[in-house]
């Protein structure tokens, strides 16, 4: 099969301007990579700062191909690479940032470390939504505060895109899950099986009302700022709290107090240094298997977007519009 020399884009050339629509270059696979045809792009929060060039922690040059996220299908493999072959359908967290092409484009060329094959009773669209917030949710939950069967996990907003997978991996893995949330989300949380905490509630009240006033096992901030400080004051002794957001200057006294333990989680250092690529692959692979399991089920907006209106897309995260995770149909 001959493949196309170009590719159509969405390519940001300006920081907080528009997406250009256009032909470039499509990329050639080299060793250790795979060249993916991108059905899906799931767009992230950390995606609208990159766009805006607010992230220094995951600037990425321009003219840029955005987009960190992707479902797709091999087209080729490159040099040394035998984990897959052409026709797999494969989901990872590929690019997007520190100058590596990102899912906003018909193709990438990808380190097939970072791949995984998508969960067989997933769409491209529901497979593109998972990525990063599950890496986020899995380091956080698995890696560092090793969750196991009884212990009691409070998620701190679990209503959001990796707070709701937070929930189901704690629920996969034998833990009593609690999230907090705004009331309107309650049945939402609910439907996921943990137990709502309204977030406007007082700490030291819904500790006491949920665990006797002992506080939690494990705790996992997705929001950050004073939310990351409540996790000091709602982990229990000996416990652990770990933050996807752990932005801002924060009193440590109350988690000393505790004797417990604290780990922060930085999803996109695999990408930014290599180091640790093979994990996340790993991550996606396992958590693969819950999602086929029926344990895992990503929460995705219906509104269709295309490359031609991803800024369409980018808003609706923006604006918080959205009623799930906002995804864009790649191929048409």
């Amino acid at each position: 099969m001959t493949l196309p020399k170009s590719m159509k884009a969405a390519v940001l050339e300006n920081y907080g301007g528009a997406f250009k629509h256009t032909d470039v270059a499509r990329p050639v696979p080299q060793p250790g990579e795979v060249l993916v045809k991108i059905s899906a792009s799931g767009v992230n929060p950390l995606d609208i700062k990159i766009r805006a060039g607010s992230a220094a922690h995951a600037r990425h040059p321009l003219p840029a191909i955005l987009g960190m996220d992707l479902a797709g299908t091999v087209e080729a493999v490159g040099p040394d690479v035998i984990s897959f072959k052409r026709g797999d359908e494969v989901y990872g967290m590929t690019g997007g940032i520190g100058g590596k092409p990102g899912s906003l484009a018909e193709y990438a060329a990808v380190d097939a470390a970072l791949l995984a094959l998508k969960p067989s009773n997933l769409s491209m669209r529901e497979a593109a939504a998972l990525p990063l917030v599950v890496i986020t949710a899995w380091e956080g939950l698995v890696d560092r505060a090793h969750v196991s069967p009884t212990q009691t996990v409070l998620v701190q907003g679990g209503a959001g895109g990796v707070g709701h997978i937070a929930i189901q991996i704690g629920r996969a893995f034998g833990a009593e899950v609690y999230a907090t949330g705004s009331r309107s989300q309650k049945g939402f949380i609910e439907s996921l099986g943990a137990v709502a905490i309204d977030r406007d509630q007082k700490v030291e009240e819904y500790v006491a009302q949920q665990t006797d006033g002992r506080g939690f096992d494990l705790v996992y901030d997705s929001v950050g700022g004073t939310v990351l400080d409540n996790s000091f004051n709602a982990v229990k002794r000996f416990g652990h709290v770990v933050s996807a957001l752990g932005w801002g200057t924060h009193a440590l006294a109350p988690l000393s107090f505790r004797a417990a333990t604290y780990s922060g989680v930085f999803t996109l250092l695999p990408i930014l240094s290599g180091e640790g690529r093979q994990h996340h692959g790993d991550i996606l692979r396992e958590a693969a298997k819950l999602v086929e399991a029926g344990k895992i089920l990503p929460n995705v907006d219906p509104t269709r977007f295309n490359l031609k209106t991803a800024a369409h897309a980018h808003a609706a995260v923006e604006l918080k519009s959205a009623t799930g995770k906002v995804v864009i149909d790649v191929a048409e």
